[in-house]
């Protein structure tokens, strides 16, 4: 066993160590780390300026992703904040039923156990992710990218001396150097408990591939807003230049907008007012664009996550259409309608499978900040444990006690006692 081997076993006798504590530590612990993140502002920040100026050659969106200033230091100190007033997520009762007189089941919320998070460019995740598990008592492996290397170390670092200051092991946070440390991860059998992955479809289904452990992917965010024939155009207007200029790079970022046909004459005003917007239409909505620069759209376009100012449309006959394309090309990140007739509505809401299902709101919203979680370990667009912005809720599991007086379970059934299941 090497130095990775032992450094990574080591973080689940640590992370036990530190779920037993009260919640005054654990909000003390993320106090503190605000404070910290601040007064580090210029080593992480210079740490940062090392890795943009080797980020030669990385695609636009990656580099924005990549970049830290002193207004998002802040921004994430605030975060670490909101996380640290949050409730605590240990200790909550779920279930509290007395199974027969003197038979007590309950069930409450438990740390997870060890986390391994995996992320492309994001040297912010790291805060985020670590405010998240140090509050919910859960021990950290963090492997980034590359690209974020300096800024993802220091940022580590910063997390470990914290833990060490307020008298926690900080052996309960490892950042893996490189991929080989990650390949080892990922053939350790007891090395984590959830894996989280942050980044490509590539990258995540690599890493589902590889692991011995559950893989929650945080990957595609293909999100669609539909004009219903209903829509408001200055509403129209104000959703989409939100939901695709707001941050083109994020993975709640609007990447086709569908049309119903009656909307279709919405789609000159939009072209005009959103020049920042590259354009690619279908045959109808390059027709309805007439002297307005509409590109055609190839089927590529439609399964196309840009991470850019790029937007396809697509415009339909009808909201069957619009719901037979989402689930077609759609990524089960985010989808929005824009409509006033409540029906259509209703039916989208209902209708579409994804984690998360708007009626005239920017699909920007999907976001763990914006939803009241403080942050987000990612987004699950899978179905299992947890789904949509993952916060403190998808980083507990639960256990079991049962106090008994002397009871069996031979004493219970056809021919013995009746249970009394009486919820308390």
């Amino acid at each position: 066993m090497d130095a990775i081997d032992e450094a990574i076993l080591a973080v689940r006798p640590a992370a036990r160590q530190l779920g037993r504590t009260g919640d005054g530590l654990r909000r003390d612990l993320l106090l503190t780390l605000a404070d910290r993140l601040l007064e580090a502002g210029d080593r992480i920040l210079a740490a940062n300026a090392e890795d943009l100026a080797a980020a030669q050659g990385l695609a636009p969106a990656l580099v924005h992703r990549l970049g830290l200033d002193r207004a998002k230091l802040e921004e994430l100190a605030k975060g670490v904040r909101t996380v640290a007033a949050l409730k605590d997520p240990l200790g909550q009762v779920r279930v509290r039923r007395l199974l027969d007189d003197g038979l007590l089941l309950t069930r409450r919320t438990v740390p997870l156990g060890v986390l391994a998070v995996v992320f492309e460019a994001r040297p912010d995740a790291v805060v985020q992710i670590g405010a998240l598990a140090l509050r919910s008592g859960n021990g950290l492996i963090l492997k980034g990218g590359a690209e974020a290397a300096r800024s993802t170390a220091i940022l580590a670092g910063l997390l470990r001396a914290t833990l060490a200051e307020l008298g926690q092991d900080p052996a309960a946070l490892v950042n893996l150097p490189d991929r080989t440390a990650l390949d080892r991860l990922l053939a350790l059998e007891h090395g984590a408990d959830l894996i989280v992955a942050r980044g490509s479809k590539a990258m995540v289904q690599s890493l589902q591939a590889r692991s011995r452990v559950p893989v929650m992917g945080h990957a595609e965010g293909i999100c669609h807003i539909y004009l219903d024939r209903s829509a408001d155009p200055a509403m129209a207007l104000h959703i989409v230049a939100d939901a695709k200029l707001g941050h083109p790079a994020a993975c709640n970022a609007v990447e086709t907008l569908l049309v119903h046909r009656e909307a279709a004459p919405l789609l000159p005003g939009l072209v005009a007012a959103l020049p920042q917007i590259a354009w690619r239409g279908c045959p109808l909505a390059v027709a309805h664009t007439p002297g307005l620069p509409m590109a055609e759209a190839t089927e590529q376009d439609w399964d196309t996550e840009y991470g850019a100012p790029v937007l396809s449309v697509k415009v339909v006959p009808d909201l069957d259409a619009a719901l037979a394309h989402i689930a077609r090309h759609g990524s089960g990140h985010t989808e929005a309608i824009v409509g006033a007739d409540p029906a259509a509505a209703a039916r989208f809401l209902e209708e579409v499978d994804a984690a998360g299902v708007y009626h005239n709101a920017s699909t920007r919203f999907a976001d763990g900040y914006r939803y009241g979680f403080g942050a987000e370990v990612g987004i699950s667009t899978g179905r299992l444990h947890a789904r949509g912005p993952v916060g403190l809720d998808g980083l507990v599991t639960t256990k079991d006690t049962l106090e008994g007086s002397g009871q069996s379970a031979a004493d219970y059934g056809p021919q013995g006692r009746a249970f009394l299941h009486r919820d308390l």
